[in-house]
């Protein structure tokens, strides 16, 4: 983060001079009915102007943040949904720098997340933030919050914005990696139907440059000792089975996520399995991983390449 993106922050983040001279009580009174979840009170309110000039205005103690960020927290629903219907900013920015969506993820409400991404929230959040809802969703095991994010469009690549000090951790901390020492195979197995790298967790090439050894997700997988699953997955999703480094005698080691792996390398990849990824990685690189239902093919190839046979 350079001096310009920190002053970015401090500017969004101040409050108005028009906001630090006016009575709070406007303020209170909204963020009180959003409190008791009071649809009918709150939407009185933002009907005269006097309250409705304070509707992106951050206020409250502990995190001060909008109206908005308060119903997402809460789960309010009926109370954002008047926000939203009144004008609220739907990505407004807490004092740090998160958004009602982010806030959203994190309470893990999913009926929020959903009417907040149709009103056009930002599914990766705000680019101030050092996290993402996706990352916070895949370390959670949230699936249903993570479908619809990346349904929305969210990067399934996505990683901590870290300083490059600290790039060794950077290049271990992607949705992928967190769903996996989480032990959340379902996200794990959705991130790789989205499109997410099967062999690291970020794909920064100057960032991987810059780590001395980076280390795959197999790597990774093996050290957390996950589940055969995950192994599995990450070979039928075209990860490079020879980028480990297996350096133990593992052919006397009963280890089924180990034996996987050997078995991968001594037995070819079939021409099918092969299609698949080729079909695959096309779609991704025309930023259209979703797009198999569209193809003329036959049901039963659609389901193998949707990984359902």
């Amino acid at each position: 983060m350079n001096l310009m993106d920190i002053t970015k922050i401090f500017s969004l983040l101040q409050p108005e001079k028009e906001e630090e001279d006016t009575n709070t009580g406007e303020k209170q009174a909204l963020n009180q009915a959003v409190y008791d979840n009071d649809a009918s009170t709150l939407d009185q309110l933002l009907r005269q102007e006097c309250y409705k000039r304070f509707i992106n205005s951050r206020s409250g103690w502990g995190v001060p943040g909008t109206p908005l960020r308060l119903a997402a927290s809460y789960g309010h629903l009926s109370c954002l949904q008047v926000l939203l219907a009144h004008g609220a900013e739907v990505d407004s920015l807490d004092v740090k720098a998160q958004t009602p969506l982010f806030t959203a993820v994190s309470h893990g409400h999913l009926d929020c997340v959903r009417v907040l991404l149709e009103a056009g929230a930002c599914p990766g959040g705000s680019i101030y933030n050092n996290c993402s809802p996706v990352l916070t969703a895949a370390r959670d095991g949230a699936l249903a919050i993570l479908q619809e994010l990346l349904g929305h469009g969210a990067e399934a690549n996505v990683k901590a914005k870290l300083p490059v000090w600290a790039s060794n951790i950077a290049s271990c901390s992607g949705p992928l990696y967190l769903a996996a020492v989480y032990g959340h195979l379902d996200c794990f197995r959705l991130l790789l139907l989205h499109g997410a790298d099967p062999n690291y967790n970020c794909t920064d090439k100057d960032l991987l440059a810059r780590v001395p050894r980076p280390r795959t997700l197999i790597d990774i997988c093996l050290h957390h000792n996950c589940e055969p699953e995950y192994i599995q997955l990450l070979i039928d999703f075209g990860a490079d089975i020879y980028l480990p480094s297996l350096p133990l005698d593992l052919t006397s080691k009963d280890d089924k996520s180990i034996n996987l792996l050997l078995q991968a390398r001594a037995v070819p990849r079939s021409l099918l399995s092969q299609a698949r990824l080729v079909i695959r990685r096309a779609l991704c690189q025309a930023n259209h991983p979703q797009a198999i239902d569209q193809l003329d093919i036959p049901s039963v190839l659609i389901s193998y390449l949707k990984h359902q046979l």
